[in-house]
């Protein structure tokens, strides 16, 4: 590694410098608290000197769980700024998911925020015993030792980095919407070429008021970073609440926020919406999942032009974006498009041979960038398919237009072969979700022995609504043809979501496929 590059700011340097800059500033608001920027800075220092003394150090795997608080948050930082490595579990996870991420990334710490995690928390600790060398909580609790009091015994302490640019900084594991979570690990100067990426592809307001009600220990928590060197405030919601989150904005002027479709979906079915003062906010960012166009649509005529779109995932983050003037009713195709590649970041469609298509097809979306992850980490065989012939395979299907607006077809997985025709979901859903008594639709492959996979559509009526099952099939049919329309449509109160808000088509997929072995490309 070339010594300047090595020695390029980390994202800790960045955070630590941000900090110092907007002493009198509030970093971090929540209900019920507050941080000036000082005050973080003297609680990482002031936390580092607790871990060191508790025998955290370099080269360490610490693991975190928490809701979105800015405590932990600080742990977090000070713990890498230490130089260990980071992983955190997700706040919604179930108990196998967290030990499988304990044991596989050889997590030697585990730090809880008892005050959401407490139970969770204990069981962490009793059953992953074995290779935990140190337990720490951020509050009193029945398990572990006391960081946060041990912090405020320790005084004044002044934050140190001992980060280079070079060493591992991050595990982040996907969401594994196809198969069991992988580690996705980064060194600290793709964490920090990540952070510059939004930096500068995204459209934030010149002094950010951040709103955070998806977690923060996922791609919520990369706009924090960014939002702090502008000197902006980070506001922290616990959960999304849609009443709540709306009542925020119209209190503390909130300026931009992150949500996934589904978050939108809910905001915009909620009677609170038309009573609440939006006026303050200049940007939704969205992404995680495919929107539907219509909703969309709806978005910018009930709260107005504020819609970004981004598009990446575990493996890169970001990959690209749909600009807010991109989100224009006038050019309403774009509204199928996520945008196109930013700035850092080198796009390619290749095909099953990993040779380029031709323009208009549909191939792979491919990726070469400097926030892009390493490697899996220790699974060698997946991390050689996923970057076979030096480029990043998304597992995602698109075509690009002669502008190189990309849209993506559907993931490469979720494919529905029926009849010998490759059938790509999401279009099938795009048309459902536009039927004025639709809220959300999910479509899978189901087994058939004359078809081979059959189309089946879940809906979730719109409240009071309830559409005909054959009136569904035909509104697909006169849009997409035959071929694309459901052969059954199913009415369900709700769809089962991963924890970053996806819609779970492993779980939907399941009930069908018991016992039988689903073919994919």
């Amino acid at each position: 590694m070339n010594d300047d590059i090595a020695k390029a700011p980390t994202g800790t340097t960045m955070t630590l410098r941000a900090l110092a800059r907007f002493p009198e500033r509030q970093a971090f608001g929540w209900d019920g608290g507050s941080l000036t920027y000082r005050a973080t800075l003297a609680l990482i220092g002031r936390l580092q000197a607790a871990m060191a003394a508790a025998g955290l150090a370099k080269g360490q795997t610490a693991a975190f769980l928490s809701a979105n608080s800015a405590e932990t948050w600080c742990a977090g930082i000070a713990a890498q700024a230490l130089g260990l490595v980071v992983t955190w579990l997700h706040p919604l996870g179930a108990l196998a998911d967290h030990l499988d991420v304990i044991e596989d990334s050889d997590a030697s710490a585990l730090i809880v925020d008892p005050r959401t995690h407490a139970e969770r928390g204990g069981e962490l600790a009793a059953r992953a015993a074995d290779r935990l060398k140190v337990v720490l909580t951020m509050g009193r609790a029945d398990f572990g030792r006391d960081v946060m009091a041990a912090a405020e015994k320790i005084g004044e302490a002044t934050a140190v980095d001992l980060t280079d640019a070079d060493d591992y900084a991050i595990i982040n594991y996907t969401g594994g919407t196809t198969g069991k979570s992988k580690g996705a690990i980064r060194r600290h100067r793709s964490t920090a070429a990540s952070t510059l990426a939004v930096a500068a592809d995204f459209e934030f307001p010149t002094v950010p008021r951040y709103l955070a009600a998806a977690p923060i220990t996922h791609v919520s928590g990369s706009k924090v970073l960014p939002s702090l060197l502008k000197g902006g405030t980070v506001h922290l919601m616990k959960g999304f609440d849609p009443e709540k989150f709306l009542a925020t904005i119209e209190r503390e002027k909130i300026n931009f926020t992150l949500m996934v479709p589904t978050m939108i979906y809910v905001t915009l079915d909620h009677p609170r919406l038309e009573k609440t003062d939006l006026s303050s906010l200049e940007l939704i960012l969205y992404g995680a999942s495919p929107m539907s166009p219509t909703r969309l649509v709806e978005g910018l005529e009930r709260i107005g032009p504020v819609f970004f779109q981004l598009y990446g995932q575990t493996e890169c983050y970001p990959v690209s974006v749909l600009s807010r003037a991109d989100h224009d009713p006038k050019r309403p195709e774009l509204f199928a498009s996520c945008g196109v590649p930013i700035s850092s970041c080198s796009v390619t469609l290749r095909d099953e041979d990993n040779q380029e298509v031709a323009p208009g097809e549909a191939g792979e979306i491919c990726v070469r960038a400097p926030h892009a992850m390493e490697r899996y980490w220790k699974r060698p065989e997946q991390t050689a398919e996923t970057f076979k012939g030096g480029w990043l395979h998304t597992g995602d299907i698109a075509r690009a237009d002669e502008r190189g607006y990309l849209y993506i077809v559907d993931r490469k997985k979720d494919m529905i072969v029926s009849g010998g025709f490759n059938i790509f979901p999401r279009e099938v859903e795009d048309v459902l979700s536009s039927h004025p008594d639709v809220a959300m639709a999910a479509v899978i492959g189901v087994p058939h022995e004359k078809w081979g996979e059959a189309v089946t559509a879940l809906i979730v009526a719109k409240a009071g609504m309830r559409p005909e099952a054959e009136a569904l099939m035909q509104f697909v049919k006169d849009r997409k043809g035959g071929t694309h329309a459901p052969k059954q449509v199913e009415f369900v109160d709700s769809l089962p979501l991963t924890a970053v808000g996806k819609v779970d088509k492993k779980v939907l997929r399941a009930k069908y496929w018991a016992g039988q072995t689903r073919q994919v490309g």
